[in-house]
């Protein structure tokens, strides 16, 4: 199994349909031993049960914006593990009137509040995990298209997720020092409890569906796979990318068609229109 021996921390799983959930399945499967962590109270209902699905006892409280709870993790993690191989960074943050109207109309306060929840907390993890990594070890946050292009209503968390991009480029380099790899998963649509927050959600998941080349969405099992890989070392060699797993969406240049909230597909180009 190609994580036998590999221990790592998942950050920020809410549920299992959250792609953090994908990818611990996918490292679990493959032999991995897991760590998770929880919010709050309300959350760690959810993670516990996750957690002994996947056969850990290893569960912390982690507010990853308490400087109090990140050395507290790296202290936890020395003693529960010793040292761990990758670490999972699944947590992003903006306040709901954030995602409504449009970027010009986000406050100074929820600015900061979802760059610093969303982009600055990949770096203040990777400062408490650093102590404890071994050699060859694995770091791995999630984006979406939206940090590199516009999104309908993703508004300021496309601007934190250009942030989580660019740090993971530079930590790249950090890390890279002590041959740890740092990369990013950009994923298509998923319908997750974060991506609820989103205005016309199902627009965005039909669209995505009718217009990737492969004319589908994709699953949390497919994120979950590509995120092992990039936790594994079947890639040493990869290291400050920006990994796609959206059935090509990210390629196409112009839209091949449209699909009403019925699921009915109208196509915008086909063979008979050249």
């Amino acid at each position: 199994m190609i994580m036998k021996g590999k221990k790592g921390l998942i950050v920020g799983v809410a549920n299992n349909k959250s792609i953090a959930y994908g990818i611990a399945k996918a490292c679990k499967a493959q032999g991995a031993e897991l760590a998770f962590t929880f919010l709050n109270e309300q959350l760690e209902k959810r993670v516990r049960p996750i957690a002994d699905e996947f056969e850990s006892k290893i569960v912390y409280e982690l507010d990853i914006n308490n400087p109090k709870h990140l050395s507290k993790l790296t202290e936890s993690l020395e003693r529960d593990f010793g040292k761990i191989d990758f670490v999972v960074h699944s947590v992003a943050f903006a306040p709901r009137d954030a995602l409504k109207g449009g970027l010009i109309d986000t406050t100074r306060e929820d600015f900061n509040i979802a760059l610093e929840t969303s982009a600055y907390s990949l770096i203040s993890l990777t400062a408490a995990c650093m102590p404890v990594m071994n050699d060859g070890g694995s770091i791995l946050a999630l984006s979406y298209l939206g940090g590199a292009k516009f999104i309908p209503h993703y508004n300021v968390m496309g601007v934190a997720k250009a942030a989580l991009e660019s740090s993971v480029r530079y930590l790249a380099v950090d890390c890279g020092k002590r041959n740890i790899r740092v990369n990013a998963i950009s994923a298509g649509p998923i319908k997750t409890l974060s991506a609820s927050g989103i205005g016309d959600f199902r627009m965005i998941l039909n669209w995505n569906e009718a217009n990737s080349p492969l004319s589908r969405n994709v699953t949390t099992d497919e994120v979950g796979n590509s995120g092992m890989y990039l936790l594994s070392d079947l890639s040493t060699a990869v290291t400050g990318e920006i990994h796609y797993v959206d059935n090509g969406y990210n390629a196409m240049g112009m839209a091949l068609a449209t699909k009403d909230k019925e699921g009915k597909t109208t196509l915008i180009w086909d063979e008979k229109n050249k």
